[in-house]
């Protein structure tokens, strides 16, 4: 539907000039919390065939475990392994931070949050050898100062779990998002993308 559209999903690597309103065009930013491994078999062959890039957020200290922090709310499910996050890499997808283990930030001390955050880029540089530039909040939960801890640990964007779309000159370190589940069927979709719904329902 957004090729049709006449728009190109990109990353948040490649949406950076867009968000900062150095370039204009039909661009949606694509995002996956957590690296899931079903990002790799099922989203990175749509994505590859249509000519899209995308983020995926993962957590430094759990690559090849599973969605521990859900237990006994959701099925569990495989996080990639490093070879995965390799193949991910090497296509020409993105890859951003969402902490080490996925802690609640408002739940930790500043010290430990700030290590959750800063660690995090470090390790993920260096197991996959690319620059990580881009955070997501865990749970969407963050206080205004884990926004200074993510700027100076040197992420240049933050996305967070509130609703809406953003213009150019956003605050990069609150960015909003639209939820896409397996309820959102294509009319509710193209609202969402196209339409002030997802601000209004903020």
């Amino acid at each position: 539907m957004l090729k049709l559209l006449g728009y190109r999903g990109v990353s948040m690597h490649d949406l950076e000039p867009y968000l900062s309103g150095v370039k204009q065009g039909r661009v949606v930013g694509i995002t996956f919390d957590d690296g899931y491994q079903n990002n790799l078999i099922h989203a990175l062959p749509e994505l590859s065939q249509s000519g899209f890039t995308a983020t995926c957020y993962g957590l430094s200290a759990m690559m090849g475990g599973t969605n521990s922090w859900d237990l006994g709310l959701v099925a569990g499910k495989r996080l990639m392994t490093l070879s995965d996050w390799h193949q991910w890499v090497d296509a020409g997808m993105d890859v951003g931070s969402h902490t080490r283990t996925h802690v609640k930030l408002v739940d930790q001390t500043p010290t430990h949050a700030k290590d959750q955050i800063a660690s995090s880029k470090r390790e993920l540089e260096h197991l996959l050898g690319c620059e990580v530039r881009h955070f997501c909040y865990p749970y969407g939960s963050y206080f205004i100062e884990h926004c200074a801890m993510v700027r100076e640990a040197g992420y240049v964007t933050a996305t967070t779990i509130r609703r809406g779309r953003n213009p150019a000159g956003a605050d990069p370190y609150q960015l909003r998002r639209i939820m896409v589940a397996c309820s959102t069927h294509l009319g509710l979709f193209a609202a969402k993308v196209l339409t002030g719904y997802e601000d209004r329902r903020a």
